[in-house]
């Protein structure tokens, strides 16, 4: 097991109570099967681990990539009735005003962060998950273009694609503001090409919240927003569904 500890009280935060310890799960790696030329981390959804996800990145079509699936700490979950489940941030009823747990996420993406630090110069990095995966990764994403994470300190990864299925924007209301007072955070929005994929028929995320997350990045200025639809698809990916990922992928990470 190669668990990793963040102390929230490290993360620059100044609140006593935050001074909890994370302790994320196991890694799986999935290495290139050609010239490594991306790196992604691929964040699970809530109860599951890095392995599953690993397992089905392994069958893609998509030898150049390397994929590095992280498993969450194991946290008591609001919306679980405080029931503990291996969860990336604690999360109750979504909500666009949010996020509730900024430290939870603060410390999830930094741990991603940290996982990309240590790749080749050479190789473009990416974010992608599935449903509270997908939030962290849309998160990471505001992040990079506000150059800092919700606690103020810098955020040191170049993110070149992210990739979200069935997930949402965890404080999707106040990412405008946040972006459009700097330059440099506009034109960080600008480049990054972000694909969000959602299902009509999503019980446990509607597809409500992945629209209008895509609605509210597209007009904080992330110009280059995929969001693609998907008639009868519930909380669960489909294999056509994985093909468009594919096929966007390839386009955006292409030597």
């Amino acid at each position: 097991m190669s668990k990793m500890s963040y102390s929230s009280a490290s993360m620059g935060s100044g609140s006593r109570t935050a001074r909890r310890t994370v302790e994320f799960g196991r890694t799986y790696v999935v290495r290139p099967k050609a010239k490594h030329q991306a790196t992604i981390v691929w964040l699970h959804g809530l109860g599951d681990n890095g392995s599953s996800w690993s397992q089905l990145l392994d069958n893609l079509p998509l030898p150049n990539i390397k994929w590095i699936c992280p498993t969450a700490p194991t946290r008591p979950v609001t919306a679980l009735g405080g029931f503990p489940c291996a969860a990336w941030f604690d999360e109750g009823e979504l909500s666009e005003d949010g996020p509730n747990d900024i430290e939870g996420l603060d410390a999830s993406i930094a741990h991603i962060a940290n996982l990309l630090s240590t790749e080749p110069s050479d190789v473009k990095l990416g974010i992608g998950g599935f449903s509270m995966g997908a939030a962290c990764a849309l998160y990471s994403a505001a992040c990079f273009a506000q150059g800092k994470y919700g606690n103020g300190n810098p955020y040191p990864i170049n993110l070149k694609a992210v990739v979200g299925l069935s997930g949402w924007l965890p404080g999707a209301r106040n990412l405008r503001n946040k972006i459009g007072g700097s330059n440099d955070a506009a034109r960080r929005a600008a480049s990054l090409p972000i694909l969000l994929c959602h299902g009509l028929c999503d019980e446990v995320v509607p597809y409500t919240y992945g629209e209008r997350s895509s609605q509210m990045m597209s007009s904080a200025g992330f110009r280059y927003v995929t969001f693609k639809t998907y008639q009868g698809l519930g909380h669960y990916t489909v294999p056509k569904e994985m093909e468009e990922v594919c096929q966007w992928l390839n386009s955006r990470l292409a030597a």
